[in-house]
């Protein structure tokens, strides 16, 4: 593919994506402010306790088919139509198990009513299964516009029914209809703007080319959904739940840019880069260029999330909420780093190493159990900087085995690191000789956002040579 052809690709890719993944949390992210102010940390924690139920049951019904399909050259008719058959009946048996274990789960965590929230909520494991394929042939074609459209819709019809819900005093019901009505709405518009039907049946051998390839994957993920939610069940378990409600909001404050921003920059480039798996040196041309532009957008933002976190909860969610603003704080620093790690990742995959992947992901969550356990006994905070710490660990392990495979060292990411981690701490230093003269919250956000913006648009970008049209991936 021409540089100037895979370039525009990227450009129209970007943007759209982006535009997709924010217009759609940003709606999320206001209507979730609304319901919390009316809801209590109590209400979100409840809900929390189901996540890793539920991320685990995605993941297995997924199986890595998504990403194998997208990467996949030669890919036929056949593939998609044993691909959705597959994942419609994996869908089922998930739910069926769910639905069985609801009384276990509510009996677990001493919450009677987690029964009857856990069988409405694992409907959306089928209506999740069904549109599975369509969201992967639009992605194939990078077609993130369409699926902008669709998202949107299904946010805004989903947020009105969990505020029109909350507003009635249905309570954690209102986040459950909520949760199941985006799910449907989505699922809907899908199969309506992909045009898309299956035409042919099961094929054993489809499945086994593209689980050959999607195990790995699955189990890797399997792995990942349960550390990361480890946290929840511990927290709600051995605290109450206020307190798992304080650090889901946290966790979602704290992941809301950097998993956004990733998610976008991940989900353009692994189609396109899965087209450059023979050309190496290309690929490596992709990564840096993608590491910096992730650095460049990504750092300053966590930055200004992390010094103005508790005049935004103050103004935004309240002060019953205002305990969980050292989680955000914290949590900023770990996600700071999530999108380096996940584009270290995204090389593994595209060039087919899901062996190794796997491989990378025991070894991780050996060391992170460890820092998990070990952090357990003092306490919400210390468990959270036993997450940065593990961050840090994880980050080492990812950078090494990018090394073996598209030979970028760690020193080598590190350089182009560290010069943007040097501008965020100076904007912190400056915004905190600010803090003591300023009393009014609105005015703190204002003086903290200023600062950052004129710092990055008149040091960082003289001195990177960094300029609003280098996001675009490559040169």
């Amino acid at each position: 593919m021409p540089d100037s052809s895979l370039k525009a690709k990227a450009v129209k890719g970007v943007m759209w994506s982006g535009f997709e993944r924010f217009s759609t949390a940003s709606i999320n992210f206001i209507i979730g402010l609304i319901i919390a102010r009316i809801l209590s940390p109590k209400d979100y924690g409840i809900i929390a306790m189901l996540t890793i139920f539920m991320a685990i049951s995605q993941s297995i019904i997924d199986s890595g088919f998504s990403n194998a399909l997208i990467r996949k050259t030669d890919r036929k008719e056949i593939d998609f139509s044993t691909t959705l058959y597959f994942n419609i009946v994996v869908s089922v048996l998930m739910y069926i198990a769910l639905f069985l274990l609801s009384p276990l789960i509510a009996d677990f965590y001493e919450i009677q009513e987690l029964e009857d929230i856990t069988k409405v909520i694992g409907t959306t494991l089928i209506w999740g299964a069904l549109s599975i394929v369509q969201q992967s042939i639009l992605t194939i074609k990078v077609d993130f516009r369409t699926q902008m459209m669709v998202s949107l819709v299904a946010a805004i019809l989903s947020g009105a029914i969990g505020l029109i819900m909350a507003l009635n005093g249905y309570g954690v019901w209102a986040l459950v209809g909520q949760m199941v009505s985006v799910s449907i709405f989505r699922t809907v518009g899908l199969w309506i703007v992909a045009k898309w039907k299956p035409t042919t049946g099961f094929s054993k051998e489809s499945f086994k080319s593209l689980f050959g390839y999607g195990s790995r994957l699955l189990m890797a993920g399997i792995l990942e959904t349960i550390y990361r939610n480890l946290y929840s069940i511990i927290i709600g378990k051995y605290y109450q739940a206020n307190t798992l409600g304080l650090y889901h909001r946290g966790e979602q404050f704290s992941s809301y840019a950097a998993s956004n921003i990733t998610g976008v920059i991940q989900r353009v480039t692994f189609p396109i880069m899965a087209g450059l798996q023979g050309d190496i040196s290309m690929l490596q041309r992709t990564f840096i260029k993608t590491l910096r532009t992730i650095c460049f957008f990504v750092f300053p933002i966590m930055t200004y999330l992390f010094i103005s976190s508790e005049p935004l909860v103050r103004l935004i969610l309240t002060n019953k909420w205002i305990n969980c603003v050292p989680i955000i704080q914290i949590l900023c620093i770990s996600y700071m780093w999530y999108p380096v790690h996940i584009l270290n990742l995204n090389i593994l995959q595209v060039l087919g190493r899901s062996d190794l992947y796997f491989r990378i992901e025991i070894i991780k969550k050996i060391v992170g159990l460890a820092v998990l356990f070990g952090t357990l006994p003092f306490g919400v905070i210390i468990m959270c900087w036993g997450r940065v710490l593990y961050c840090g660990i994880e980050l080492f392990i990812n950078m090494y085995y990018t090394n073996r495979i598209v030979k970028i060292s760690s020193k080598q990411q590190l350089q182009y690191i560290i010069p943007f981690l040097g501008y965020c701490v100076a904007v912190v230093a400056i915004c905190i000789l600010f803090q003591p003269c300023i009393t009014n919250d609105i005015v703190k956000l204002f003086v903290n956002f200023l600062v950052i913006v004129f710092f990055w648009w008149f040091v960082v970008q003289k001195v990177e040579k960094i300029y609003l049209k280098d996001y675009l991936l490559l040169h």
